[in-house]
């Protein structure tokens, strides 16, 4: 349903004296970007592993249970399949080149190559094996093609045997990028890698992405060059093989990074667990010492973006509306897409990530530009779990053609940030203060599943200047922290025309380096701030409440502590907290809905604590286990805890 049809459906009439007040409901990502499923032969499973678009516009998709099809017409209401390979082993990676398509095997690069032209391959010809040890874990990646015409693939790590927990590289190259030309000779390329899925060319550089697990505090997205060591420890095994672009040892590695190797009474590992309140490493402190660990470009929050983050893609000019450019990426645990834009500063990338379009069918692993500009989505979930509803998928991600009221880009500013929004804003909400607010936060470098936030800390922003078009706003703020992920939340901004917020209101920066640069004078700033009353002769005080609230809107009058506890009072809470990236109040997401935790007939002091420091074991039916959430302030956690403990009543 568009937004004018749910304008209209939404419509209310209130009588106010003699006047009537309409109330509309701004459009959501749905309303611009329509997911339309491929529609495959009955019983065919298509846990897509690979997609890759053929010159003459057919569809190439590889699965996770070994078959390759070749799809006619895919855009078509009726496209067909026809089955160009089979008896392949766990295929991860699908590309096209020079009229035979490749992919990667649990143990190979190989070349499909259909020999006689009669539609199936007949020839395939392995270009390179790597070892295996047999690890249910070992996935390999890939491969995408670089800019010289040679291959990259990745080997995902396996896992220990008493140390189940702790990522493993059993035989060469686990954990590694490897460079693969067409005659089968290998390069070691880089190393540090855990999980490492989504492989990407753009503009002819490599990058990849990571998931949340030992060592990697959550998703992201790294510039990858040779030599590169990306933060993984388990690679480290094979830097002294010959070629290895690395010298770094395990041994030295952890001198600086404690693995955290710790054995009980009964002489037992203990698994390592995150310690409230303890002296911790950072990443970027880590990289004083070991000057070969690379920083992600950009990374992507836990249970907002980065639960299992996929393939980035790069979004040609004219496709998607004002995003050409960008980069999307998938998440297969959160069955999304994010989008994500990126600046060089002081040599190094960094940047943006915002959400695009969630609401897939299952988990989104591989992703593909039709001809007509639309998106195929390639989906699975098993062994992984995900929030979609289904196994398995082909979707297609269309734009309607409707351009959607977004931030287009954030870019680092010496005293703060710009945001370019996709159309301009309503000029009153931009120059109140009340319409932004600004925090930062970082992540522990340690042996831990991932890491909660840390170092939460709410900037102050000082003021604004708008562009004369409205379509710019540079936010001054006090407080920006080098390498941190600085949360930009612009509620109370409005579109120009038609008053609608922002279809997606946060955007996650982070910051590793500070731009250098003149700061803009406070004469230049607008400092009105609709939350602080003031005298007029007094100068505004620019310090804020942490959570913004509407330029429009009125103060709440006092109600019940029964209304209180209704959902949309809630909510505001729950987006705030990020709650909703992985519940829902009635169904099953990436974890149980609220009415199901209400079912368990916790005390709202218990559900704080589990808020602050989750026992996934209390859930062993949801795959991805809730992370830590000790960042959420105690008073807010306690009145979720009590909603939710309203809804068994």
């Amino acid at each position: 349903m568009n937004y004018i049809k749910r304008f209209i459906l939404g419509l209310c009439l209130i009588w106010c004296g003699s006047t009537f007040v309409l109330a509309q409901e701004s459009p959501m990502e749905e309303d611009y970007f329509k997911i339309l499923r491929v529609s495959s032969p009955e019983g065919t499973l298509l846990e897509v592993g690979g997609l890759a678009m053929l010159p003459n516009g057919n569809l190439g998709v590889s699965t996770r249970r070994g078959d390759v099809y070749i799809v006619e017409n895919p855009t078509s209401p009726r496209p067909y399949f026809r089955k160009f390979a089979s008896g392949l082993h766990e295929i991860l990676g699908l590309v096209y080149k020079d009229g035979a398509l490749y992919c990667a095997q649990r143990g190979e690069l190989t070349k499909l190559i259909d020999s006689n032209h009669d539609g199936v391959a007949d020839i395939y010809e392995t270009i390179h094996a790597w070892p295996v040890s047999g690890h249910y874990h070992e996935y390999s990646f890939g491969p995408v093609i670089g800019k010289d015409g040679d291959f990259f693939v990745s080997g995902n790590v396996a896992f220990g045997n008493e140390e189940w927990w702790r990522g493993e590289s059993r035989v060469p190259y686990r954990g590694w990028i490897m460079k693969i030309k067409e005659d089968g000779s290998l390069l070691p390329w880089a190393t540090g890698m855990r999980s490492p899925a989504g492989l990407g060319i753009i503009d002819g550089e490599l990058f990849y992405t990571e998931n949340q697990g030992d060592y990697m505090a959550s998703g992201g997205i790294w510039h990858i060059r040779r030599g590169t060591f990306a933060g993984h420890p388990a690679g480290l095994r094979w830097t002294d093989l010959p070629n290895s672009p690395l010298r770094l040892t395990t041994t030295e590695f952890n001198q600086v990074v404690d693995p955290r190797q710790v054995r009980n009474e009964q002489g037992r590992m203990i698994k390592p667990e995150n310690v409230v309140d303890e002296t911790y490493l950072t990443m970027f402190e880590a990289k004083k010492k070991l000057p070969d660990l690379k920083l992600p470009a950009v990374w992507f929050p836990y249970g907002i973006h980065g639960i299992s983050t996929s393939e980035p893609i790069k979004i040609p000019d004219g496709n998607m509306g004002p995003f050409g450019g960008q980069i999307l990426v998938g998440d297969q645990g959160q069955s999304k897409i994010m989008r994500v834009f990126m600046e060089e500063v002081n040599g190094e990338l960094q940047g943006m990530a915002i959400d695009f379009r969630s609401g897939f069918r299952s988990g989104v692993l591989r992703m593909a530009w039709a001809p007509d500009g639309s998106l195929f989505v390639g989906e699975t979930n098993r062994g992984w779990g995900s929030a979609g509803d289904a196994n398995e998928g082909l979707e297609r991600l269309v734009w309607t053609g409707e351009v959607p009221f977004e931030i287009r880009t954030v870019k680092a500013m010496p005293d703060g940030f710009e945001v370019e929004f996709t159309k301009p804003a309503d000029r009153k909400s931009l120059e109140d203060l009340a319409s932004y607010s600004v925090s930062s936060f970082i992540y522990k470098y340690h042996p831990v599943y991932g890491s909660p936030p840390v170092d939460n800390q709410q900037a102050t922003v000082k003021g604004v200047k708008v562009s004369p078009d409205n379509t710019k706003v540079r936010i001054v703020v006090e407080g920006l922290k080098q390498y941190y992920i600085h949360h930009l939340y612009l509620d109370g901004v409005r579109e120009e025309n038609t008053s609608y917020s922002l279809v997606h209101p946060s955007a996650y920066y982070t910051l590793n380096n500070i731009p250098s640069g003149a700061a803009l004078a406070n004469g230049e700033l607008t400092t009105f701030d609709s939350r602080v009353k003031i005298e007029a002769s007094k100068p505004v005080d620019a310090a804020k409440a942490t959570t913004p609230v509407k330029a429009s809107a009125a103060a709440p009058a006092k109600v019940s502590q029964e209304e209180e506890l209704t959902f949309e009072v809630i909510q505001p809470l729950l987006a705030k907290n990020t709650c909703i990236a992985c519940h829902n109040k009635d169904t099953k997401q990436v974890g149980p809905a609220y009415v199901d935790v209400a079912k368990r007939n916790y005390t709202p002091e218990q559900i704080v604590e589990l808020i602050h420091t989750p026992r996934p074991e209390n859930w062993p039916e949801y795959a991805t286990p809730m992370p830590p959430m000790p960042h959420v302030p105690r008073e807010e956690a306690l009145k979720i805890a009590k909603w939710i403990t309203s809804l068994n009543k």
